[in-house]
């Protein structure tokens, strides 16, 4: 089994769900309204360990209710909650507004997380024992440059998904092995609108990288290697919200047991894909049993030149994108 370590973010998720997302001064009325676990780093503990892996989570809960909900759903994932501190105070809450097109709008308040500067006993070894460092940022950068040190120093896979996108310091890419943005994050690091110059950028900065492109899929490059392109199955979103968390942890999944990138991107885009036709965070990730289905349909469908719908999608076109800069969208994650 896929041993991995996350060093991130849990919140409490505050989701309106609405027609349309109001703009500025306006009142709209919503459709309901629901409190579900969430957070970067959580999300992407979550996804790796229904898509197989042996989880750890390191990060910081608050001593409200909202902690308590917590701490509960990642144990009920089979997640090692050991490097969970409790902090006094607020836990980390996102409030987010999703429309009847699957897109979101997201506020989120650091809360506990804001406390976590940086390793506490135990966290090391908690890294050193995985086979992959997953990393976000909303996290003080301190502690973000700490795990991935921490990582470099023991040999550990460094997977760093730079959102909320922000400047990186050039110690933090230096100790990254695999970036993985969205668009609109590759954009914000590089200058550079077009994804293929964005990865060809990054690389300077990190030997691979995985820009997640909505609908239009993935692109992998790496140092002295053709990029690749694979696209993303037809899908009809519901809810993008965490989709890109959903294709990195399924990723680092594929890559620990060995997989082929080309394979391990088409499988963690099919439960990506599978997400987004789910409400909620954690609550739309899929099952490995799932993803390996959706997965085994994805390759059929390609085989025959065509792009696949998922089972129980219908066909109702690609998956529309996440329009909020900060976060991973769409099938493609």
């Amino acid at each position: 089994m896929t041993a991995i370590a996350v060093l991130g973010s849990t919140n409490m998720d505050l989701v309106a769900y609405v027609p349309k997302a109001p703009r500025l001064g306006e009142t709209v009325t919503g459709r309901s309204f629901r409190t579900v676990p969430g957070g970067k780093g959580a999300n992407q503990a979550v996804a790796a360990a229904r898509s197989g892996g042996e989880v750890v989570m390191i990060g910081a809960v608050g001593t409200d209710e909202f902690g308590v909900r917590l701490r509960s759903a990642l144990t009920a994932d089979g997640i090692d909650t050991a490097g969970l501190r409790t902090v006094e105070g607020a836990s980390g809450t996102a409030h987010i507004t999703v429309d009847d097109e699957g897109g979101n709008s997201i506020i989120v308040i650091p809360g506990a997380n804001a406390r976590v500067t940086g390793l506490e006993a135990g966290d090391e070894a908690r890294i050193a024992a995985a086979g992959a460092l997953l990393l976000q940022l909303e996290l003080p950068l301190t502690a973000v440059l700490a795990g991935a040190l921490a990582a470099r120093a023991h040999g550990v896979r460094t997977v760093l998904t730079p959102a909320p996108a922000q400047p990186l310091p050039a110690e933090l890419l230096a100790a990254t092995d695999l970036l993985v943005p969205n668009e609109h994050e590759a954009a914000a690091l590089t200058g550079l609108t077009d994804p293929g110059q964005a990865a060809e950028a990054l690389l300077h900065d990190v030997p691979e990288v995985v820009i997640t492109l909505g609908a239009a899929g993935v692109l992998y490059a790496s140092r002295g290697r053709e990029p690749l392109s694979v696209p993303a199955p037809r899908v009809r979103a519901v809810d993008t919200t965490a989709a890109g968390d959903t294709f990195v942890g399924a990723l680092a999944v594929a890559l620990g047991e060995g997989r082929p990138m080309p394979e391990a991107l088409r499988w963690a885009s099919a439960a990506a894909a599978l997400s987004v036709q789910r409400a909620g965070a954690q609550d739309s990730m899929p099952s490995r049993p799932e993803t390996d289905t959706a997965a085994g349909a994805l390759a059929g469908r390609m085989q025959e030149g065509a792009r696949a719908p998922l089972p129980g999608s219908g066909d109702a076109g690609p998956a529309r994108t996440d329009r909020t800069p900060g976060n991973n969208p769409g099938a493609g994650a």
